[in-house]
């Protein structure tokens, strides 16, 4: 019927059919588009709870004493109180019981995956010496770093002017709302860009997690100075995907946009040589073929390098002629951990982006033994919905056959191969037409697990899962769940096969890592190691593994520190509390192993009081009433943070006395003392000196009034203005 109708619908634009004389308008084309609403659940703590995924049989660092195995939780008696301690096992056979309270000498051993490292001898010597060297290594590393840093801030660059009207309006037209790590990132760039000193950025991120959108932000910019932008890519299909949303994203915008590749005639290289030399190009987006060519651009003020890593070294050191005194922006998908990026803090430039993209769903992830049925249910169901499938068979001399038997399972659907010992030229091909849907299932080795972006593509199997490595198993669960569309992923091993125990566990892990974001928890352990040996060297990653990846970025940190000519970092000891009462969690309280680590980590983390209180509300709201042993817990932590703040050494007790020792960092306002040797008559004695220290007597006290008593002394020396906090 003719006329105006209104129907509810899900478009995101509308379309025209002139034969059927019919337009349909959505409510963007009418009233514009809104920008979709994300909601951000912000990570605060995850760095610090990375204990809860302590398992039994887990390698673990003591600062003092080197990599032990973690057996579990033990409660002794020790001078007739229950107490809680780790129980780790070294070489030898050696046993080390560690308080709970001391679990900040703890860090779990984070190394390269399925490689046991080597268990240290309790009082051996080895430790030491490994420690040393990583710490000689370290300083050397650190003292490069510094050194390339300085040569960089003396080189004059060219400093991008501010934002202009049409920067707002181009960055208006986001269909998203930004994360807050975009909004941080494109701050930190730009920041850069407005400096005389050429940029020299790291942006990581995982893959979807919005580097694209902050990269051509930084390219507009510049290209709205007058200046032109390279944009480097390792693969052909990668070029031709940044080409086409560059120019998607960039549509009504005086900005002109080229690609250069082997994809492109002879003719059509040679124009688009002569473009870029006239200025007649903006942003020149290709592979190493931009770096290998007679390329000149007429005034260059940007390149953007994607995935710097994959390039070889004869490219890299042709990169470093361009980068004289141009800003660079270097894109990487292989995540930076957090500690190594604090520790590189002012020697580096890095921006990291951590919240996952919105409008996706966790793949569901199934692990399970090959089963034709299976597999010919999940292709069909893909095929039947438009999509398309990824089928990974990671041996070449017989992928033609898992070809034969795919086409047995599904005659209709058009497969074809592609895998590493291919042409390039042939492989390309293969890649392309798969990208642009002229296949439906592409069997492949693993060399899908890098930089493929399909959308269309939401269904992965793997044959054979059992011989992939943990990374490779994310990296290829990556490749799909890139659209609005649920994604499957179907980890497959033979029938009736025996799983190893590591391949039993990897594949287990790989299955309770669903969630968006995981890349950076435990799941990526291994491909951190991997980021951080990228970023720093083989033999960097190799102190890495000897002495733990968390002490590794300690040591790193003080030899920069150090060579920046910094006052070490006020790392106040942890005092040493020592008082006999029933301080720990009862299995009858908290049962679940890894909930009591969780939190046993959280409360020796805690700094305040009120974030004591916060753990005290939430363990009532989670295990019920609080038993007497628990929240004497709490107290002796409340009393260790003020210990702390008081730059004490120990908190101790002697049969019927508690001895507060402090630290010659200590400054006790005599005043206060006074006052309370006054306040408790005969309790409270001052014993001056280098070292002073309290004595508080308690005879005929219970173990409970002594930690109550000890806490309310030492919160009114906190109050002193006179103290140190």
């Amino acid at each position: 019927a003719t006329g105006i109708h209104i129907f509810p619908a899900f478009l995101s634009a509308g379309f025209e059919l002139p034969a059927a004389k019919l337009v349909w308008l959505t409510e963007g084309d009418l009233f514009g588009k809104q920008k979709k609403k994300r909601i951000f659940r912000t990570a605060s703590g995850e760095a610090i709870l990375h204990f809860r995924d302590l398992k039994i049989g887990d390698y673990v660092v003591h600062v003092n004493h080197g990599i032990g195995k973690y057996v579990g939780v033990e409660t002794l008696v020790v001078d007739g109180m229950h107490k809680d301690y780790f129980l780790l096992r070294y070489a030898g056979d050696d046993k080390l019981y560690i308080p709970t309270e001391q679990v900040h000498l703890l860090q779990k051993y984070i190394g390269a995956e399925g490689e046991a490292p080597k268990l240290h001898k309790l009082g051996g010597a080895e430790w030491g010496k490994q420690k040393a060297r990583a710490r000689a290594s370290v300083q050397e590393l650190a003292q490069e770093l510094i050194q390339l840093y300085a040569e960089r801030q003396a080189i004059e660059g060219y400093a991008f002017g501010p934002d202009t009207p049409w920067q707002k309006e181009f960055e208006e037209t986001f269909a998203y709302v930004e994360t807050p790590d975009q909004l941080k990132a494109i701050e930190e760039i730009k920041r850069d860009m407005e400096q005389q000193k050429p940029m020299d950025r790291l942006l990581c991120g995982d893959v979807g997690f919005g580097k694209t959108e902050v990269a051509m932000r930084a390219a507009f910019k510049a290209v709205m100075d007058g200046k032109q932008v390279a944009v480097l890519v390792p693969t052909t299909i990668l070029a031709q995907q940044h080409f086409q949303s560059f120019t998607k994203r960039m549509q009504g915008f005086p900005v002109n946009i080229d690609l250069i590749s082997r994809f492109r005639t002879e003719k059509e290289q040679q124009e688009t040589l002569k473009k870029v030399h006239t200025g007649q190009i903006d942003i020149l987006i290709g592979t190493h073929r931009m770096i290998q060519c007679d390329l000149v651009f007429k005034d260059l003020g940007l390149l953007i390098v994607d995935e710097e890593q994959r390039f070889g070294v004869m490219q890299k050191e042709r990169l470093k002629s361009w980068q004289k005194n141009i800003d660079v922006l270097t894109l990487t998908a292989t995540p930076i951990p957090r500690t190594l990026h604090m520790s590189l803090v002012g020697v580096r430039d890095m921006s990291i982006l951590e919240t996952p993209p919105e409008d996706r769903y966790p793949v569901q992830t199934y692990v399970l033994e090959f089963n034709a049925e299976m597999v010919h249910e999940a292709l069909r169901r893909e095929l039947h919905r438009g999509g398309q499938v990824y089928f990974v068979y990671n041996r070449v001399q017989t992928i033609e056959k898992a070809q034969i038997m795919v086409k047995q399972l599904l005659p209709e659907a058009k497969v074809v191969v592609g895998h590493g010992q291919m042409s390039e030229d042939r492989l390309e091909k293969v890649m392309v037409s798969f990208y642009e849907g002229e296949s439906d299932i592409l069997v492949s080795t693993s060399i899908v697990e890098n930089g493929l972006d399909i959308p269309n593509v939401n269904t992965l199997i793997v044959y054979d899962a059992d011989y992939f490595g943990l990374s490779q198993l994310y990296q290829l669960r990556g490749r799909v769940g890139r659209s609005d569309r649920l994604a499957y992923a179907y980890f497959t091993y033979r029938k009736d096969k025996i799983l190893t125990e590591v391949a039993e566990k990897r594949l287990q892990a790989i299955k309770e890592f669903t969630e968006l974001g995981a890349g950076f928890k435990i799941a990526m352990r291994d491909l951190e190691i991997r980021g951080a040996g990228n970023l720093l060297g083989a033999e960097q990653s190799g102190h890495m593994l000897n002495v733990g990846f968390e002490m590794y970025c300690r040591l790193l940190e003080e030899a920069v520190d150090e060579l920046k000519q910094l006052p070490p970092k006020a790392r106040v000891p942890e005092p040493n509390i020592d008082i006999a009462v029933e301080a720990y969690i009862a299995d009858t309280y908290i049962g679940d192993a890894a909930q009591k680590i969780e939190m046993y980590q959280r409360i020796a983390q805690t700094g305040t009081d009120g974030e004591i209180t916060e753990i005290y509300d939430e363990m009532i709201d989670r295990f019920g009433d609080m038993p007497q042993e628990v929240f004497n817990l709490l107290t002796v932590a409340r009393i260790r943070n003020l210990a702390k703040q008081l730059a004490m050494q120990s908190v101790q007790q002697v049969k019927d006395r508690v001895l507060l020792n402090f630290t010659a960092q200590s400054m006790v306002d005599p005043s206060t003392v006074v006052a309370l040797t006054k306040e408790y008559r005969g309790k409270v004695t001052l014993a001056a000196g280098g070292q002073p220290s309290i004595t508080v007597r308690t005879s005929g006290a219970r173990g409970t009034e002594i930690i109550s008593l000890i806490q309310d002394i030492l919160g009114k020396l906190a109050e002193s203005d006179q103290q140190i906090t």
